[in-house]
């Protein structure tokens, strides 16, 4: 059965504005890719592309103090610096592991979604209005690539196997790539078998098997020459997969996303095996929206309600913490001596192991 909003789509049921109602369902939906989807409020068009080049100047994010409280949905590495995303155009970047952080000179005030570092320097975030941004300086200062502000729609993440090619998927199937470092974006939706035009929520590569795409009702697809061709996979699940963690091993990966649902793969997707999560009320139900592995091998995954999971056996089982504030959370990444760094309804949080917040100590 589609997510609800699927089914509003379907029915053409009107949303007077995508952005307003996100900020009004923030609590309820804040899950990475399911948020953003929820952001869609048109029917699908046939894309009409526009670059930015030329264009009247942006409007810039506004400064503000308390962009560290707000909305975020993604967080990344650039080198030693973190780079957080979330509302408004909102860019924070950090140099001392999330003490301190300060807000970048973005122009736009469109909520992005995810942001992906080739290396330390050189990043993209993507958003509302399928917008497309570029750092040069480790995220520091940013400018726009490419938008599609007819369409409405947003782009959910995005990946990059050097610093010229990657690839970035969106909302009703939408899937562009770059070969000269997003100078030019061109549409490449044709190369996967999505008919339906199902939301993709996100991209990564699996060690050197290829890349993995997941998103609405369960759907799959993989490509083992870097993207130039997909095949559509049978999924083990119906229901929106919002992320995908590449494991230690050749070809082997997880994906999860509503109702804590996890499969792992040792296969590169050719078979699935579900990964049973339980808590004190039974089998967890909250929606799983970011996750990655750690320098040690562990996977963390981070969802609604505060959760957090913990696998030091490659996903093969999983231990679960929820945060006192039961906030949802939308991104992690690792930080020093066993620290967390982790995104969400709140903005950012600086975290044991276990994502208590240090300051709190």
């Amino acid at each position: 059965m589609r997510d609800s909003f699927s089914q509003a789509r379907k029915s053409n049921t009107a949303v007077t504005s995508p952005s307003q109602w996100l900020r009004k369902t923030a609590s309820v939906f804040a899950w990475l890719p399911l948020c953003a989807t929820l952001l869609i409020a048109a029917t699908y068009a046939q894309p009409v592309m526009a670059k930015s080049e030329g264009e009247a100047a942006p409007v810039y994010a506004i400064e503000s103090a308390a962009a560290t409280k707000g909305l975020l949905l993604d967080i990344a590495r650039a080198g030693q610096r973190l780079v957080a995303v979330g509302d408004r155009g909102h860019i924070l970047y950090s140099d001392d592991e999330g003490k301190q952080w300060l807000q970048a000179r973005v122009p736009s005030q469109q909520l992005l979604t995810a942001v992906y570092f080739v290396d330390d320097r050189n990043g993209w975030a993507v958003g509302h209005d399928a917008l497309i941004l570029v750092t040069r300086d480790g995220g520091a200062t940013w400018a726009r690539q490419y938008d599609d502000i007819e369409q409405e729609s947003p782009l959910l993440d995005i990946w990059f196997k050097d610093q010229n090619h990657g690839y970035a998927v969106g909302a009703y199937g939408m899937l562009l790539e770059t070969k000269d470092g997003g100078k030019d974006w061109q549409r490449v939706d044709e190369r996967l078998d999505n008919e339906d035009g199902y939301h993709l929520n996100a991209i990564s590569a699996v060690s050197d098997a290829g890349i993995f795409i997941v998103g609405e009702m369960g759907v799959m697809f993989r490509s083992t020459d870097w993207g130039e061709s997909w095949e559509a996979l049978e999924s083990p699940y119906q229901g929106s997969l919002f992320g995908i963690v590449a494991g230690q091993q050749p070809d082997s990966l997880l994906v999860y996303g509503l109702r804590g649902h996890i499969f792992c793969s040792n296969d590169f997707g050719e078979s699935w095996s579900a990964v049973s999560v339980q808590t004190d009320a039974g089998n967890l139900q909250f929606g799983l929206a970011g996750g990655t592995r750690l320098s040690n091998g562990d996977v963390l995954i981070v969802g609604h309600g505060g959760t957090l999971l913990r696998s030091s056996d490659a996903g093969v089982t999983f231990t679960v913490t929820n945060r006192a504030d039961r906030t949802s959370l939308t991104g992690i990444t690792e930080g020093p001596a066993g620290s967390l760094i982790l995104v969400g309804q709140n903005g950012v949080h600086q975290t044991d192991a276990n994502g208590n917040d240090l300051s709190a100590k």
